[in-house]
């Protein structure tokens, strides 16, 4: 028998995003956009806590953003789903006739349903075909990637989303292999990968292969790419006293959302101009000292929290 959505996924510091975003929603009629929807379980319990709260629930996954609708259909109308690319959330404001909102959560990365799902080929725990796609419908599958490119892109896409320091030597050997027979299954794959990247007793932490399969998806969905447009989407999105939370579980995500909070965080007044100018001023204050994490017992309760890295800001002013 199936689990219950809400058991098959366990929002990532939950109670942390509540208390951030929080203080941002106690107006009247109150507008949030979830830009990362998965299977709704941040947006339950915002709606819940807020009684008066609208959530947009944004996601390019179909099936993550069917099984979320049918979990969040009680609260109607407070619910506005989208089938789209969170870097596109203007533009599905503007769809929704929505000019600007109080609050933006972004839970960045693979979500637990798409981990679990066999069929995916996310994880390198389950054999199954090589499709890492969080849009089903569009774009190259991670096997097509793998038959088809270049050596050195292999090792670029290895060493630059990966941070795998055997990316050369994996390049090399999927190269090698495919000339006999082409990749299809993940479990083809982490086996050959196995082989490549040497496993460290009391240095390595999970299995040789995580880092490969993490720089296949990135290239696969244009994670970074797209991140690097959302951040200044989401910020021109908020009202003036809005919120916005980005949740990271790599250094790579962390470090295009660090770049972009403390920009417009930054005055861009000239060092030699004796006052602030009004349009030079910061956009955002910053509210989380560098990075917060999660505390010890839901790292405990819930793996996924335990590389989650967090960032929240406030818009002090509209841009000019």
């Amino acid at each position: 028998m199936a689990k219950p959505i809400n058991e098959l996924h366990t929002p990532v510091a939950l109670e942390y995003a509540l208390e951030m975003l929080g203080p941002a929603l106690s107006g009247s009629t109150p507008v949030m956009v979830d830009g990362t929807l998965g299977l709704g379980g941040h947006t339950e319990a915002f709606l819940e806590r807020f009684e008066n709260l609208t959530v947009v629930g944004i996601d390019r996954d179909e099936k993550a953003l069917e099984l979320a609708s049918s979990r969040l259909a009680r609260f109607g109308a407070r619910f506005i789903p989208a089938h789209a690319i969170y870097s596109d959330v203007l533009e599905v404001l503007e769809a929704e006739g929505i000019e600007s909102v109080d609050a933006i959560l972004l839970d960045l990365g693979v979500s637990s349903m798409q981990l679990d799902e066999a069929d995916r080929g996310f994880a390198y725990s389950f054999d199954a075909p090589l499709d890492m796609r969080m849009n089903q419908n569009a774009g190259v599958t991670a096997a097509e990637i793998l038959n088809t490119y270049g050596e050195n892109d292999l090792a670029r896409i290895f060493k630059e989303y990966g941070e795998e320091r055997y990316a050369k030597q994996a390049a090399k050997a999927i190269v090698e292999r495919r000339k006999i027979e082409a990749f299809a299954s993940s479990a083809d794959l982490a086996g050959l990968v196995s082989k490549v990247v040497p496993y460290i007793p009391g240095k390595t932490t999970g299995h040789p292969a995580k880092r490969i399969f993490q720089a296949l998806r990135i290239e696969v969905n244009g994670e970074l790419e797209i991140l690097e447009d959302t951040i200044p989407a989401a910020i021109a999105a908020l009202k003036v006293g809005g919120r916005i939370l980005v949740m990271s579980y790599h250094s790579l995500e962390d470090g295009i959302v660090k770049r972009a909070l403390v920009h417009a965080a930054t005055s861009l007044t000239p060092i030699e101009m004796p006052i602030e100018l009004p349009e030079h001023a910061p956009i955002v204050r910053m509210l989380t000292k560098g990075t917060a994490v999660a505390s010890d017992a839901e790292k405990n309760a819930n793996p996924r929290a335990a590389s989650v890295r967090m960032r929240a800001a406030e818009k002090i002013r509209e841009a000019a």
